[in-house]
């Protein structure tokens, strides 16, 4: 990985191209960060880039961050991110990566938080079919049968069944960069990515580029 930049999600839109094709776009604001430090295989036994994205009041930091972010000659920032960069060595505290490392047409991986949906039925949270909705049927939006009663006599793990629906850590892979407006600092990707508006997006470049 040779590139790679925190962003927050704006909202969706739709662009139409010179053809005249309607293509859905997720706006993201994508930095500007700050290297806030750089790691090195003869200090810390692997090369990586440390960066710092948004602003945060001095008051909501704690003394040894507000040191680390003093040493870097940077602000305080709400987010910190880790990247192992290939090329770690060519990066300096405090310079700034912003949107204008991705052009249009580069891949993309996107990962964020997906948004929590708090405790659902399997229906909706596995997308099982509901039994009949007559006055006679005492099923209608169960999960259905659990597993035999005497042989295996119980329930496997690994069972779709009601519980606890999204906020879990999710990246989509190879998205299409549509467009940069690198003086906003907007990267305009086709089609979704997760998570809800105002969000932690980490957009990376992809992995299975190529393939």
């Amino acid at each position: 990985m040779k590139k790679a930049i925190l962003a927050t999600k704006v909202g969706m839109t739709q662009i139409v191209n010179d053809d005249g094709v309607l293509t859905p776009v997720t706006v993201l604001q994508a930095g500007p960060c700050v290297v806030t430090q750089v790691k090195t295989v003869e200090n810390d036994g692997y090369a990586a880039v440390q960066v710092g994205f948004g602003e945060k009041r001095e008051k909501l930091v704690n003394k040894p961050l507000q040191g680390h972010f003093k040493k870097a000659g940077v602000g305080n920032k709400r987010y910190l991110k880790e990247f192992k960069f290939e090329n770690a060595e060519e990066y300096s505290l405090a310079q700034e990566i912003k949107a204008d490392i991705f052009a249009a047409g580069d891949k993309i991986d996107a990962t964020a938080i997906s948004k929590g949906k708090g405790f659902q039925g399997a229906i909706k949270r596995h997308n099982q079919h509901r039994g009949p909705m007559a006055h006679g049927s005492k099923f209608h939006r169960h999960a259905g049968s659990n597993g035999a009663c005497s042989d295996p006599s119980k329930v496997f793990k690994g069972k779709k069944m009601p519980g606890h629906m999204g906020c879990k850590k999710i990246t989509i892979q190879n998205l299409e960069v549509v467009r940069v407006d690198a003086d906003k600092n907007l990267i305009l990707v086709k089609g979704s990515v997760p998570g809800p508006k105002k969000s932690l997006v980490t957009i990376k470049e992809t992995v299975k580029a190529g393939k």
